[in-house]
């Protein structure tokens, strides 16, 4: 047993014993069947705070000669499968955090000899594990792994966590090439490939494909747009979050709002795992995005100069989906040269989610979208969209009072300020206006566009979640009048959709003069 070789499950016991922990076991089931087949290279990507490093300690833990884990694993999901035990505890197991090594190095500022470092380490482990077999001082792992495979005939499974770190940082030309030629060694020499059962490396983005596809392209990859048979294993299920808000008595529809969103398969919804656990340890539902990461990541790509971002970050923040093209990024920093590419990469950081079938991305959840406000914050290209956000509450407030001078006087600003002269008149880009405008609303309301009703589709409803406060349904019309829009929610008799509430409901019917570019609104309570 080592630290890197043969590693015993400590670190698995440690996520095992945590108040809350979710059995996402069934991973291993999956692996099962890749293991010792042509298959058996794995790259899973997933952005932070989804658990990849559990659930690579958990497949250390199974896996590893170096602990016995049968009695955990028969207990968990996984040992209700047929032949759970197939590989427990059957292989030699390599496992490194690349992240760890990387900042280790930094501080001993030896970042040049991180890849060294590696191969001594675990030469010295691999002379201590098998004291029969004959290692010289200057072996490298990969001829490690071969002298144990050649002379017992053992296999091995490597785990490396964030293989990616060396490919996003900003690393000597040196230490790139190292790893290059530690990648190459490790999983291109054909020799070598029979000795390991299983490889899973785990990142935030895909392999990269110019930089290193060449040294990864045996592996099958796993990500955010296509996690196939993975979809619902890295992360919470609304399932398992259900479980935990009823074990801790949290309110699953506000949770939901704050940490869901990423629709990784029509069946596999997922949460935030280190947010949910954080909420519900703290019985407090807040932005947790923050204390792991930073919003500068996210600012570098919305604010840069590629043609019409600024008018999709307004849509995508008042809520709306936009378009986006994933095929063309190339895994790499220096490829996003287009707003298509800066959305992907933010797909693959979990900035954004991604709808399949309509090829469209959004902002996820209230959490997100605290970072992505916070990050046009005091932006000079952002500030007037900024006013209509922090405006927003006295809006909602005056369509709530029926106060229609003011909420057209609102409208007229928003529309103008955050809507370019070219798509001025554009009717989905005037939904979206009214949408931002309406920002603060998320804090108290489900905002539903395009909701079926009646004999047809209301522009906009806003279902209350919190008590004492009106549903509102609103209706948009161009060039009309804003009482043939209060007519047109009557007569389609749109408020049947919320015949399950309770309260008093606002029909609010606006608008929209495409010569003079003013609103007028009209506001009728029903009670």
């Amino acid at each position: 047993m080592g630290l890197y070789l043969n590693p015993n499950a400590e670190a698995f016991l440690m996520g095992l014993n945590s108040e809350i922990y979710v059995d996402k076991s069934l991973v291993i089931s999956e692996l099962n069947k890749l293991a010792c087949s042509q298959s058996n290279f794995v790259c899973m990507s997933r952005p932070r705070r989804f658990g990849k490093s559990m659930v690579g300690n958990m497949i250390s833990a199974y896996y590893s000669k170096g602990c016995d884990t049968r009695e955990i694993f028969s207990k968990m999901k996984v040992g209700q499968k047929s032949e759970y035990d197939k590989y427990l505890n059957k292989f030699n197991v390599i496992k490194l955090d690349l992240n760890g090594w990387y900042q280790n190095s930094i501080q001993k500022d030896n970042v040049n000899g991180l890849i060294k470092n590696i191969h001594n380490t675990l030469r010295q482990e691999f002379v201590l594990q098998f004291p029969n077999l004959s290692f010289n001082d200057t072996q490298s792992l990969d001829e490690c792994i071969k002298i144990v495979y050649a002379q017992t005939g053992e296999k091995f499974v490597i785990i490396i966590d964030e293989y990616d770190v060396l490919v996003r940082e900003r690393v000597p030309e040196k230490l790139f090439q190292d790893y290059l030629s530690f990648l190459n060694a490790l999983f291109k020499d054909t020799t070598l490939r029979p000795a390991i059962a299983l490889a899973y490396i785990t990142g935030i983005i895909p392999i990269v494909r110019d930089k290193i596809q060449s040294k990864l392209n045996e592996f099958w990859e796993y990500t955010m747009l296509k996690p196939m048979q993975f979809a619902d294993m890295i992360g919470f299920t609304k399932e398992e979050v259900q479980d935990l808000c009823d074990q801790y008595g949290m309110d699953i529809e506000e949770l939901r709002r704050w940490y869901d969103g990423y629709q990784l398969s029509p069946t596999a919804e997922m949460y935030n795992p280190l947010s949910v656990v954080k909420a519900l340890t703290a019985k407090e539902f807040d932005s947790y995005w923050s204390a792991t990461g930073t919003f500068e990541t996210l600012k570098d790509y919305i604010l840069m100069d590629f043609n019409g971002i600024r008018q999709d970050v307004i849509s995508m923040i008042a809520g709306e989906s936009v378009p986006v093209n994933v095929t063309k990024f190339q895994n790499k920093l220096e490829s996003i040269t287009n707003k298509d590419n800066a959305f992907t990469y933010l797909i693959h950081l979990g900035y954004l989610a991604y709808n399949r079938e309509e090829k469209t991305c959004y902002i996820p959840n209230k959490e997100v979208r605290m970072e992505w406000v916070n990050a046009i914050d005091d932006e000079e290209d952002y500030q007037k969209v900024m006013s209509i956000v922090n405006a927003s509450k006295k809006l909602l407030d005056a369509t709530v009072n029926g106060d229609e001078e003011a909420v057209a006087q609102a409208l007229d600003a928003a529309h103008t300020e955050v809507t370019s002269p070219l798509t001025y008149n554009d009717e989905h880009c005037f939904q979206s206006a009214i949408c931002l405008a309406y920002f603060y609303a998320n804090t108290r309301y489900t905002l539903v566009k395009e909701l079926p009703t009646g004999k047809g589709y209301a522009d906009l409803v806003l279902i209350p979640y919190l008590p004492n406060i009106p549903a509102l349904v609103i209706e948009l019309k161009r060039n009309k009048s804003a009482e043939s829009a209060i007519d047109q929610i009557k007569a389609k008799n749109y408020c049947q959709a919320l015949t399950q509430y309770q309260g008093d409901l606002l029909f609010v019917g606006i608008n929209y003069d495409e010569k003079t570019k003013e609103h007028k609104c009209k506001i009728e309570k029903l009670s």
